[in-house]
């Protein structure tokens, strides 16, 4: 399959906009899988044909890594050699805002409340949804027993009053357990490394390992395990569902959060090929 080069992106500074007019102008397979907090739509593209293996890539699911986002678009436009995947560009549309546009980005009776619980006005840094749970420490993965986890509504690390808590959370787990995936692949920022491991037995071990190495070799990332961590859509689908999944951080580690324009241009590099080599080394 010849090389297709990324399109260019009208880029705006709302990446809800973006996201949704990218997928209204989708002429395959789509769907509207749930709502956020706020209302706001959560989106699925899917790529490729009804063939195994079919994968979830997921992406943005914490609010300042909203660049992910723009390369999920970018995957929609690569294309699968084989296989399937279904692609959610956008998990958290509300914690995404804001970062992007501060408090105004919700409704206004709760806008206090988070500028109290962020501590100013500056949400640059906020990884939560916009109830102040963090949707990647949310699922019922030895939810709750992870070493930075904490248990009051904050910028990141809140777990939540209970499991899937959050709408965002419950919309991704329903449309995962429909589509019953053969894998699934969640994108963050940043560090460069490929996250894989979640106390899986010996064969299943085995197994993930073999394709955790295929996407170190396509992006570069060497592989790592992130000790005292748990709770994530990641180790969800490892515990659960008993399937390989995988994290990567893309991002140089260099670079500052949130991580912009300029740093996609690297990402796309290193990362526009995974959907592609993963489906076909499956």
């Amino acid at each position: 399959m010849p090389q297709i080069a990324p399109r260019r992106i009208q880029w705006t500074v709302n990446v809800y906009q973006d996201i949704e007019a990218f997928y209204r102008g989708y002429r395959g397979e789509k769907r509207i899988i749930g709502k956020s907090a706020e209302g706001r739509d959560l989106f699925a593209l899917l790529v490729g044909t009804h063939t195994r293996p079919v994968g979830i890539a997921t992406y943005a699911m914490h609010a300042r890594e909203w660049v992910t986002a723009y390369l999920a678009m970018q995957h929609v436009r690569r294309g699968l050699v084989t296989g399937a995947v279904w692609i959610v560009p956008l998990v958290n549309p509300d914690g995404a805002l804001l970062v992007q546009e501060g408090a105004e980005a919700v409704r206004g009776e709760e806008r206090e409340r988070l500028c109290v619980m962020n501590g100013g006005t500056d949400f640059s840094l906020w990884k939560a949804n916009a109830r102040g749970v963090d949707l990647n420490v949310n699922w019922d993965a030895r939810w709750g027993t992870g070493a930075q986890n904490v248990r009051f509504p904050a910028p990141a690390n809140y777990i939540g009053p209970a499991p899937c808590s959050e709408p965002e959370t419950r919309a991704l787990r329903d449309f995962t357990l429909q589509v019953r995936p053969d894998f699934t692949l969640s994108y963050h920022t940043k560090g460069e490394v490929i996250y894989w491991h979640f106390h899986q037995p010996p064969l299943r071990a085995r197994r993930d390992r073999r394709l955790a190495e295929v996407l170190s070799r396509v992006t570069g990332y060497p592989l790592a395990e992130a000790r005292g961590s748990a709770g994530g859509y990641k180790d969800w689908c490892v515990e659960k569902l008993k399937i390989p999944a995988f994290t990567v951080e893309a991002g140089r580690d260099d670079l500052s959060h949130p991580l912009g324009f300029s740093a996609l241009p690297d990402i796309l590099e290193k990362n526009l090929d995974v959907l592609v080599t993963l489906t076909r080394e499956f």
